[in-house]
């Protein structure tokens, strides 16, 4: 009887792959829509996330799998397949495999492999395409440890939801979070960033059209901030140095789901005649895990200004799509004689403060921005490799103490405009 029911699965999912295409002809091009907050009643949303377990091959060998799915709108989904666990976990191959399915009713076949997974909003069964159970995978929703990081006491805060008065121009939302298009006023050369951010659900758009945004530094380089999950690692995906390197590992979490930046950059150095000495240099961790090594960067990146030895303000980039942000904090690494970055907040430490509102950010705002399944919560793993202070001159830091610095805006920023970033 078991076996029977799995063919018949798997027949099922035969006959909605062909429906599928067929529609996939019929149907207009997809309107553009962005969700801030969970859409109701929508079955595609509930099947969005990670799943992760062990199954046994029909050899009889035990296998770790991870999954990630997203909709990618008129019932269809895809996302990649992983053996060894989800990126960031002990074991995880990132190397995945694309899997795509259809969703009829509540249940979405996935197919693509040499295995048929059959997705509920709480779980996932695997079987062979004989129809054999090979194991479930349960779902699982994961949180960056730097997560809701208190400033450090050399820390300036940037935005902490009292105010923009660190950004010109600078917005909130009605829920005190700061949205795109805001420029950093104080001026830092060598610096840790420390951001949040809450991509939008865009289950209509897809590549550079979805959930895009970015952290501009010295408004020249810029790290991408992108709805690449369940996606490969890209130069221009989430993580990336724009165009320039792709992240190590692809750690983008699904979209309405609070996820850290943190970036560790040292500027270019410049000789008197104004020629350049030596080229900027870029760590980053998203949530948590270590995506961009000390990487030395060239040139500008993407539609950023021309290098030069006078710094220009860091920008959240503004692409037209509303990504949020919240707790900004940055260390002037000119005057910080500390070296724990980046954060790491404590299993306990962390649940206290989603548990406490602050300011306008209340609880049951970010409660709001999960799947509605009952489901495990983990941690992502921190990154077991601590960054190592670089050389920095303290003559040209701002101080912590100081004002925001008046200066000229770079430009107008062409990425601004609609181009793809």
């Amino acid at each position: 009887m078991r076996r029977s029911t799995a063919l018949l699965l798997i027949c099922l999912a035969a006959s909605l792959v062909a429906s599928g295409s067929a529609t996939a002809q019929q149907d207009s091009p997809p309107q553009k829509e962005a969700f801030l907050t969970p859409p109701a009643d929508s079955p595609d949303y509930r099947l969005l996330g990670e799943f992760v377990g062990s199954v046994t091959d029909p050899s009889g060998d035990d296998q770790t799998l991870g999954l990630q799915v997203r909709p990618v709108g008129n019932r269809d989904f895809d996302g990649l397949l992983f053996s060894g666990g989800l990126p960031g976990q002990d074991g995880h191959d990132p190397d995945g495999t694309r899997v795509e399915g259809l969703r009829s009713g509540d249940l979405m076949i996935l197919t693509g492999t040499d295995k048929v997974f059959v997705l509920d909003a709480d779980q996932c069964r695997v079987m062979s395409v004989d129809g054999q159970v090979l194991g479930q995978l349960r779902r699982i929703k994961r949180a960056s440890p730097s997560l809701s990081a208190k400033p450090p006491a050399d820390a300036v805060v940037l935005f902490d939801g009292t105010g923009t008065d660190q950004f010109k121009p600078g917005a909130m939302d009605d829920d005190g979070f700061l949205k795109v298009g805001a420029d950093m006023l104080p001026l830092f050369q060598d610096f840790d960033l420390h951001l949040e951010f809450k991509l939008p659900y865009m289950p209509k758009s897809d590549s550079q059209a979805r959930g895009n945004s970015g952290i501009y530094i010295h408004s020249r380089y810029e790290c991408q901030v992108l709805d690449s999950f369940a996606q490969p690692r890209l130069f221009n995906g989430c993580g990336a140095i724009y165009r320039f390197k792709a992240p190590d590992l692809n750690m983008c979490l699904p979209p309405l789901v609070w996820q850290t930046y943190d970036i560790r950059f040292t500027a270019a150095r410049w000789n008197a005649d104004g020629s350049k000495r030596r080229n900027a240099r870029i760590s980053s961790w998203l949530n948590g895990v270590k995506v961009q090594d000390d990487v030395e960067v060239v040139d500008k990146t993407g539609h950023g200004q021309p290098e030069g030895p006078t710094l220009l303000p860091t920008k959240f980039q503004n692409h037209s799509d509303p990504v949020l942000y919240r707790n900004i904090w940055i260390i002037d690494r000119g005057l910080s004689v500390g070296d724990d970055f980046p954060p790491v907040v404590q299993a306990d430490e962390s649940k206290q403060a989603q548990a406490s509102p602050s300011k306008k950010q209340a609880a049951s705002k970010q409660d709001d921005s999960k799947p509605s399944a009952e489901d495990e919560t983990a941690k992502t793993p921190a990154s077991d490799s601590k960054p190592q202070a670089s050389e920095s001159q303290a003559s040209q830091a701002k101080s912590s103490e100081s004002k925001p610095a008046s200066t000229q805006p770079a430009g107008d920023d062409s990425d601004d405009s609609g181009q793809a970033n």
